[in-house]
């Protein structure tokens, strides 16, 4: 599911932002980026989003910032003096203003190292790192909801098309009957032969055992149910999803093939339409 959530953490100098993005994936896909120095807690903020996501790309991003002392600057004697040699030789003045040269590259260097501290900043970075998290959620959350409700339409239509088939399924062997009938009447009184009841019975049951779907149709309303019930569940239901989705194709596909029924293939078809806009999405929930 796509999301983004991020938030900032202020404590005793040290400022750091967190921005968490998901996007859409069968699969759980993480990729953490921190700022130099802070590479040895990428295993501490993986462990925190696996807990909370278990499906989706997702891309987290920590910036950390401390405030600066004095100790973090360093002048670079070295090359001041060099650069104060290389001005006088030019310069009719013998003397040149230290402000005027601090600006210079290289005179002036930051000691970065010394202001990373990965272990004693992992209180403020997993404060903040957990209210993006949350934030995510909510956003999430906002579209599970809209996802659940085109669930349950797409169910509802489902479970429409399978009423209207277990209402046309006794009238297929009715209309079975009644054509066998009437082409064994016409055929046979061309040689005045006479069908016995009890054949033209045994070959209606026949046709009968063979395009029985009662079992299928109990199953597949029993796996709209379960989907129903597991899209209200609080738990993570992915993959319990997709098991009833597949179930529910294979019971649909088993409906098609034994009922030889034009108006029941065309619920059919209803079913697996709704059925198959329930896979694209299912694949993105966890």
């Amino acid at each position: 599911m796509t999301g983004f959530g991020e938030a900032r953490c202020q404590r005793d100098g040290l400022a750091t932002l967190i921005e968490v993005r998901t996007i859409n994936s069968r699969f759980l896909k993480l990729s953490v980026r921190a700022g130099e120095g802070y590479g040895s807690l990428e295993p501490k903020i993986e462990a925190i989003v696996r807990k909370i996501i278990r499906r989706g790309t997702i891309q987290v991003n920590v910036r950390v910032d401390r405030a600066k002392s004095p100790d973090d600057y360093k002048i670079n004697e070295g090359v001041l003096k060099s650069y104060r040699k290389q001005l006088f030789a030019i310069s009719d003045s013998n003397e040149v203003p230290l402000e005027s040269l601090f600006v210079l590259p290289g005179v002036v260097d930051e000691d970065s190292s010394a202001t990373r501290d990965a272990a004693g900043d992992w209180p403020v970075i997993r404060t903040a790192l957990e209210e993006a998290l949350e934030n995510l959620g909510k956003m999430r959350a906002d579209e599970g909801r809209a996802m659940a409700a085109d669930l349950l339409e797409n169910c509802k239509t489902a479970a429409a098309s399978l009423n209207a088939i277990e209402e046309r399924a006794p009238l297929v062997i009715e209309d079975y009957a009644k054509r066998l009938r009437e082409r064994l009447n016409k055929t046979l009184a061309e040689f005045k032969v006479v069908v016995e009841p009890a054949d033209l019975i045994k070959e209606v049951g026949l046709f009968a055992d063979r395009g029985d779907i009662s079992e299928e149709i109990v199953r597949l309303r029993s796996h709209i149910e379960q989907f129903e019930g597991t899209i209200d569940s609080d738990e993570a239901s992915g993959r319990k999803l997709e098991f009833l989705t597949q179930e529910m194709f294979r019971e649909t596909n088993t409906i098609g093939s034994k009922a030889n029924d034009l108006e029941i293939a065309r619920g059919v078809i209803e079913i697996k339409a709704a059925i198959e806009r329930i896979r694209e999405m299912i694949q993105n929930i966890e």
